[in-house]
Parts: structure tokens; C-alpha cells; sequence
């Protein structure tokens, strides 16, 4: 299958069968890729990061590693990563609220109405918008429990790949932010790709 863009600022969602593999390809380097993993049959089960820490038992995926689902099953695992091995599995989807905060009077696009408007290409809607697995997204954190959003690690071409544990509906946001660092320094967010192979 070739690759398919997740347009920048913009959401995109697909299909996968159980054994099916998922790329997520950071095409520029330096832009977070929300995903977020629902099962296709019952989409009020959907990957957990919650969950998923308390079997890893670590913040950040690695190798080897399954991302379960609310209720606390596989969906995907981790196969392999090119990127650096930094993601973030702590921060909630971005939102309208989230921008106000940031001091935007004007609507500003935003990962959760992306999951929503990706889903909505396939005729479907999302029971809620649960904490997303944050691919390249970097949010160091301290002994003393202090986190900071910091830019990227990742460079150009590098990916992820997921193995899906279930049929399940996947579904990506390049993020829009452009106020933090975390799309790189220069807060221009750029598009992704992924490939089902």
C-alpha cells in the first residue's frame, strides 16, 4: 500500500486487520503524530495509555512492548522504532480549551476535533477522545515530577511501526500546535505519512 499523508493541522483514520502492520513515518523530523487505536467491532474499547503503564510499566513504549486497551487487552505493539525512542504518553489531546489557555481568542485547530474530523471520513464517530499515544512528541520530565515540552528528537524519514493485535480503526492528527516547541523550534507543523503494510 503507499504511503498516506496525514496533512498538517489535519486528521486522517484507516482500517487495519489483527496482523496488519502500521508505519507512522515523521516525513520532516520534527512533527508529533497524535494516534490514537479504536477496536473496529466495539469502539468503546480503545488503546489506553493508562492502562498500557500499568503492564509496561514504564512512560514510554519500547520495543516489544503492547499498548492495551481500556480493557486492558492488546491492540498494538510496538515492532519497531527509528525515531529516537522519545514519545509521550502523558498529555491529553489538544483541544479549543487547551488554546484559550494559551491565550487564543480565535478558534485554532487542534487535535481532538482532527481524531473527529478523521473518523468522520469513514462514517464514523468517536465515543470520546481518549488520551492519544503522542508519537515524537518529547516532554521530559525531572526526578521532582517537573515535565517540559521540548522539540522533537526524531529526524526526517524516521518511523514507527505497530503491529495490530486486533481489527481496529486507527486514527492520526499532525498536530497543529504552534505556540510550544513541541512541533520544533520554529512551530511550523508539517505533515506526516503512514503506510499499512
Amino acid at each position: 500500500m503507499p504511503d498516506t499523508a496525514i496533512p498538517a493541522r489535519r486528521g486522517k483514520a484507516a482500517y487495519v486487520a489483527a496482523g496488519q502492520v502500521v508505519r507512522i513515518i515523521n516525513t520532516h523530523g520534527e512533527q508529533v503524530v497524535d494516534t490514537w487505536a479504536f477496536n473496529r467491532h466495539d469502539m468503546t474499547e480503545f488503546m489506553s495509555m493508562e492502562h498500557s503503564h500499568a503492564t509496561m510499566q514504564r512512560l514510554i513504549p519500547r520495543v516489544g512492548d503492547a499498548l492495551l486497551t481500556n480493557h486492558r487487552r492488546p491492540i498494538l505493539t510496538v515492532l519497531e522504532d527509528t525515531s529516537g525512542g522519545i514519545h509521550d504518553t502523558l498529555m491529553a489531546a489538544c483541544d479549543r480549551y487547551r488554546y484559550q489557555e494559551l491565550g487564543c481568542a480565535e478558534y485554532h485547530d487542534n487535535c481532538t476535533d482532527n481524531l473527529a474530523q478523521g473518523l468522520a471520513e469513514l462514517g464514523l464517530t468517536p465515543p470520546e477522545t481518549p488520551s492519544p499515544l503522542n508519537l515524537f512528541m518529547n516532554i521530559p520530565w525531572t526526578v521532582e515530577g517537573a515535565l517540559s515540552f521540548d522539540p522533537p528528537v526524531s529526524t526526517p524519514g524516521s518511523y514507527v511501526r505497530l503491529r495490530a493485535a486486533m481489527d481496529l480503526v486507527i486514527a492520526f492528527s499532525a498536530c497543529p500546535q504552534d505556540i510550544l516547541p513541541i512541533n520544533g523550534r520554529a512551530g511550523k507543523p508539517t505533515e506526516a505519512h503512514f503506510r499499512i503494510e
